[in-house]
């Protein structure tokens, strides 16, 4: 930790704290949607709506946080997560699960844009890089993931689902709370106002096109794990803990994969990286759903986990390094417009597909856009490893 700059570790705890939310906010509300007799349709519709806002909110976002820094885009996006997690402990009914599912999508596009930009501004320590910089800043959501979903399982089991929603009551001013001393700093220092519209001439660049893309890929693919792991673990009648668990290994592959990314930065390129990750994902999607018992599907979330997780610090890093730097905040913004734009639709299609098909239709739909997205690496390469 000796290499991170200043305030990282702060920067870090309260993207956690963010992603926290929205994922007991997530599995609380998939599992009391199941119990209550809610079909596969109504999952899906719920994380179309945890993606709805930061797909319209995304580019605006990634303006915002250039014009105005962290604080301000962080206050605004907590008190939306914080007002919809309220709503849906005080009231849980399909109306306040939207609400917070609105409220969470928007802290993920206000602050997580905001805390990734000031991370992509930092300035780099002897013995690190951009792309072990955002290895760690992923830690946190990682950690989050990880954690989020076993404790939500286990507060539901013991003592209902009001309590996993109160979980997520308590860990949305989290963010807040760490980053309160930035609350009086100065905006950033602009030549030219950014506009608040998708940064739509950035995608003349191909290779930020073809990252965006594989952005997507792995995005969704990530969407399908989540979608279908609650819909089939309720069909093979598994605790609600034991589901959690499904996707807590998930997240611990994630958390130890960006780990070993921290050490390993910059000793691969990002062709490769991209590679073995589509091959492990599409691999892992297709099997998945045939996958018997806990164990062995535990074992395939771990996988599919390690692939997931392996690539988003080197899209980041890749993503910052092809855009101009007083047009990181848009870049990130575009990133999270495209990304969240896909996933609107793709639960929706989801939900119809295992309402039709039967559960394993997402996974199997994912397995073949990995496949052909295999293309679109052939426009990412090496960077040197040097700050």
């Amino acid at each position: 930790m000796s290499a991170l700059p200043p305030g990282f570790v702060r920067l870090m705890a309260a993207l956690c704290g963010i992603h926290a939310t929205m994922a007991v906010a997530r599995v609380t509300g998939t599992l009391w949607l199941l119990h209550t007799g809610h079909s596969a349709f109504w999952v899906g519709l719920m994380l179309a709506l945890v993606a709805l806002t930061p797909a319209l909110l995304g580019a605006p976002a990634g303006a915002w946080a250039d014009r105005y820094g962290l604080w301000r885009p962080l206050l605004w996006g907590s008190g939306a997560a914080i007002g919809g997690v309220l709503l849906l402990w005080a009231w849980p009914s399909l109306l306040t699960l939207a609400l917070s599912a609105l409220g969470t999508g928007a802290a993920l596009a206000l602050a997580a844009v905001a805390i990734q930009r000031e991370v992509a501004l930092l300035p780099l320590v002897a013995g690190t890089n951009k792309q072990a910089l955002y290895s760690w800043a992923s830690l946190g959501p990682a950690l989050s993931n990880t954690a989020s979903p076993v404790l939500a399982g286990f507060l539901i089991d013991h003592a209902g689902f009001r309590a996993g929603f109160f979980f997520a009551v308590l860990l949305a001013p989290l963010g807040l709370v760490l980053l309160r001393h930035r609350r009086h700093a100065a905006w950033p220092s602009l030549k030219v106002t950014p506009s608040l519209l998708p940064a739509l001439d950035l995608l003349r660049h191909k290779p930020l096109r073809m990252l965006l893309l594989l952005n997507v890929a792995f995005a969704v693919s990530w969407d399908a794990h989540s979608f279908v792991v609650p819909v089939l673990g309720h069909a093979r009648e598994f605790s609600a803990s034991a589901i959690g668990l499904l996707l807590g290994s998930f997240s611990l592959a994630v958390m130890v994969v960006r780990l070993v990314i921290v050490r390993f930065a910059g000793r691969y390129s990002d062709r490769s990286a991209m590679r073995v990750a589509l091959a492990v994902c599409a691999g892992v999607l297709f099997v998945y759903p045939w996958l018997p018992g806990l164990l062995t599907m535990a074992v395939g979330s771990f996988f599919l986990g390690l692939a997931l997780g392996s690539v988003q610090p080197t899209l980041l890093a890749a993503l910052t390094d092809v855009t101009p730097r007083e047009r990181h905040g848009q870049a990130l913004g575009l990133r999270m417009f495209v990304t969240n734009s896909a996933g609107v639709l793709m639960p929706l299609g989801f939900g119809a597909a295992a309402a039709i098909a039967g559960p394993a239709a997402p996974m199997w739909l994912m397995a073949l856009l990995a496949v052909s997205c295999w293309p679109a690496t052939r426009s990412t390469g090496s960077r040197s490893s040097s700050p």
